[in-house]
């Protein structure tokens, strides 16, 4: 679809998986043909993760309603979805759920995929020390407030609730609105987006564009700032002039190492031999 960043995600992660010894298989074809495609890497036996480097269609409109890049997400097999943004994954995750379920309820030992990139920035503010591990988990991040510029389907929702889920208080902010979410509850809020950025610990841009820039105003000394977009979101040299500002400029790496731990976490919970476990559909898939 010729966008640059997904062109350049697909390079790493090629350069990654053969550098450790997986297989990976870049299948292009014309977007009206993905769907197709799609379903036939569901069913063969020889795909064990199966990622879509979005967006295909943006803001297009869809036959089935809505966004035609959602309906993809939801598309992937549970099984394969080496991302963890289709149905079963996603809403998991809004209700803090870690581990998957089977049909009669019964919680089983198989831990939940976590979206790529929004992993990759938690790994990120642990390695910092942002996670106080002496606390349980589920309350690692009691005590802090973070605030994330971005309320995609791929990086800002999702990253929010699972900071949330982590005990944090976190302002969501896109261009229209600003909420607050505790333990996936969405809260509407007085604050603006300076006074979110003023109180928080850890700020992350995802804008899109080249036009936006993070406020360094707006910044407090020690803050860890995490820049997901293809373009840079603040001016890096007045940022790193604030005292004990830790700055991220990249995210790209950690995310691809994330999609490997993912697909680690598939083989182990639907495709090890002799182990193979049922999957079918029911809402959204889970396993029996």
């Amino acid at each position: 679809h010729g966008d640059a960043g997904a062109r350049k995600y697909a390079e790493w992660t090629a350069k990654a998986c053969r550098r450790d010894g997986i297989d990976f298989e870049l299948r292009e074809c014309k977007a009206l043909e993905l769907e197709d495609k799609l379903n036939e890497a569901n069913k063969d036996k020889n795909v064990h993760g199966i990622m879509i480097y979005y967006p295909c269609f943006g803001a297009k409109p869809s036959f089935y309603g809505g966004n035609m890049d959602d309906y993809l997400r939801d598309s992937v097999a549970v099984e394969k979805d080496v991302e963890g943004l289709c149905h079963t994954y996603r809403t998991s995750l809004y209700h803090d759920v870690r581990f998957l379920k089977t049909l009669s309820g019964s919680v089983t030992s198989k831990k939940c995929l976590l979206p790529c990139t929004p992993l990759a920035i938690v790994k990120a503010l642990e390695h910092l020390k942002l996670y106080d591990s002496s606390l349980p988990v589920g309350e690692r991040l009691r005590g802090k407030t973070v605030t994330v510029i971005n309320r995609s389907e791929i990086v800002g929702r999702p990253l929010s609730a699972m900071i949330a889920n982590d005990g944090a208080d976190v302002y969501s902010v896109d261009i229209s609105s600003i909420y607050l979410l505790k333990r996936g509850k969405m809260i509407e809020t007085k604050k603006d987006v300076e006074t979110a950025c003023r109180g928080s610990q850890v700020i992350v841009t995802g804008v899109p564009t080249k036009s936006f820039k993070l406020n360094v105003d707006w910044v407090q000394p020690g803050t860890v700032v995490v820049n997901v977009s293809h373009f840079k979101n603040v001016d890096e040299k007045e940022l790193l002039k604030i005292p004990g500002v830790k700055y991220i400029p990249l995210i790209g790496k950690v995310t691809v190492a994330m999609l490997e731990r993912n697909l680690i976490r598939l083989v182990e919970n639907f495709h090890t031999p002799g182990k193979e476990t049922k999957v079918v559909e029911a809402g959204g898939r889970i396993i029996e």
